[in-house]
């Protein structure tokens, strides 16, 4: 009797949606969550500890870019952990990090050691997203594959907003502390049940053959509808930026042999054939999207305010960029399927032109409130769909890593972007030119992201990004005949 051999291209993209996906999109989701109320935690204890330690509160400047300074570090670090040790022990290992020392600013009584524990939850935070990205990209059917993906990415925005409700309710009766006592617990109770609960990419094991069992394991519960069997072999494609080969003897050898020519933290993976252009570029989409957010994110506020809007009227508005943040999100998870990084494209140009009209003179409340939603769907349409997109253009053999580095450097942007905000403001920059410097990095972003496009259509044979598509760089005839042929 033949031994059954499985293809693991078919097995993940040819499953109906069931209580596995949903599992892995709930558990997820909660972590995303709890990644997104700790991002926003300090902003709204600020004023609390302002008035309990009597310090000015430009004193906390260092400390509110602190995380994203150490979610430069933990992306690709964790995003190797990733690739290395599975999905699975790099999501938890983050939620981990980022709970203890959120939790342990509680107990912080100076500035510095909050900047230095934020610093150390972002090295978390950053660990987290690329590898849930990863997991749920590889565990979930072709069809449906950037959908999922960004449907756990509202995760974020709802825990973002989490932090005002608990400011309201609890900080004034238990003081500041509170936010970061929940802030912490949140994600240690959720990791100790991702430990349970979370699964682990079968791409991923696939690759190791000593974790056979829980392979067979992971299969059986994925596919319900399949008789697989405990010796069954799993086969999984060859590295779509290598030139087609003969199959080499000795899995575990070749599998030890690639990971050693990895290079530091695995980085020679995301730059192995035509991922040599797309990589940087991506970056490039990714850091002047964090930069154009997080810029209007901190200072929307304000320079509304500053421009005749009452304080109530600013906040409305202010709150429909996360509105439109969210149905922008929403949107680009149907289009990326059928259109891939060319929906991101719309997306950039829109962008800047709302963000500019936010600044025009005469805008009623009304209108400044519609342009500000139309702005905050494009941005934050563009970062979940650059999520999303990530996760998809890399094979599996560099999936974390490659979205590790891109949030990572993506986050340089998160950096700049509040630190320019402040010094414009400070300067007694106008409102149109506040804005228009904002809309300057979704320029540049834009053209990234048309040469992304243009490489992922050649890479992938067509505007889908299809793994199974992809063509061998070695072939150049072939991916110019098929990139020619395509509709």
């Amino acid at each position: 009797m033949s031994q059954q051999t499985l293809q693991i291209e078919p097995l993940v993209d040819d499953q109906k949606i069931g209580w596995f996906n949903i599992k892995l999109l709930l558990w997820s989701w909660l972590a995303m969550f709890a990644d997104g109320f700790d991002i926003s935690a300090l902003s709204f204890a600020i004023p609390e500890l302002v008035r309990e330690w009597g310090v000015p509160g430009p004193t906390f400047r260092w400390a509110t870019i602190a995380s994203n300074v150490g979610v430069l570090i933990g992306a690709p670090l964790l995003g190797f952990v990733g690739d290395r040790y599975g999905r699975r022990v790099a999501i938890i290992l983050g939620s981990v990090i980022f709970g203890v020392f959120t939790l342990a600013i509680s107990q912080a009584s100076t500035v510095d050691q909050v900047t230095v524990m934020r610093f150390l939850t972002g090295i978390g935070i950053g660990g987290l997203m690329p590898n849930t990205i990863a997991l749920n990209a590889e565990l979930s059917p072709r069809r449906w594959r950037a959908t999922l993906v960004v449907l756990m990415f509202t995760g974020i925005t709802l825990g973002s907003g989490t932090p005002g409700a608990v400011a309201g309710w609890l900080v004034p009766q238990f003081g500041w502390e509170i936010l970061f006592v929940v802030g912490g617990v949140v994600p240690l109770v959720v990791a100790a049940c991702l430990w349970f609960v979370l699964p682990e990419s079968v791409k991923f094991l696939a690759k190791r053959p000593g974790r056979q069992a829980e392979l067979v394991e992971t299969a059986r519960a994925m596919r319900p509808d399949l008789q697989i069997a405990a010796d069954a072999v799993f086969v999984t494609p060859a590295p779509t930026d290598a030139p087609a080969a003969p199959a080499p003897v000795g899995t575990p050898a070749v599998l030890a042999a690639r990971s050693s020519d990895a290079g530091f933290l695995g980085y020679k993976e995301i730059f192995r054939g035509s991922l040599k252009f797309i990589t940087p570029l991506l970056w490039i989409c990714f850091a002047t999207t964090l930069m154009a957010n997080f810029f209007l994110n901190s200072w929307i506020p304000l320079i509304l305010e500053g421009n005749g809007l009452t304080p109530k009227e600013a906040a409305f508005a202010s709150a429909g960029y996360h509105v439109g943040g969210t149905v922008g999100g929403l949107i680009v998870s149907l289009l990326l399927n059928r259109y891939g990084y060319s929906a991101i494209v719309a997306l950039f140009i829109l962008a800047p032109i709302a963000i500019f009209s936010m600044g025009l003179e005469g805008n009623s409340h009304a209108m400044t409130a519609l342009i500000t939603c139309v702005a905050g769907f494009a941005v934050l349409g563009v970062q979940f769909g650059n999520n999303a997109c990530a996760g998809l253009i890399y094979p599996t053999e560099a999936r974390s890593n490659g979205v590790g580095f891109a949030l990572g450097i993506g986050r340089l942007g998160a950096i700049v972007g509040p630190l320019v905000g402040a010094e414009l403001i400070a300067r007694k920059t106008p409102v149109s030119e506040l804005f228009g410097w904002a809309s300057l990095p979704m320029i540049v972003g834009a053209v990234a992201a048309v040469a992304v496009t243009a490489l992922c259509y050649r890479r992938f044979r067509g505007l889908r990004l299809d793994e199974r598509a992809a063509v061998p760089e070695g072939d150049v005839s072939l991916a110019r005949r098929t990139a020619s042929s395509s509709p």
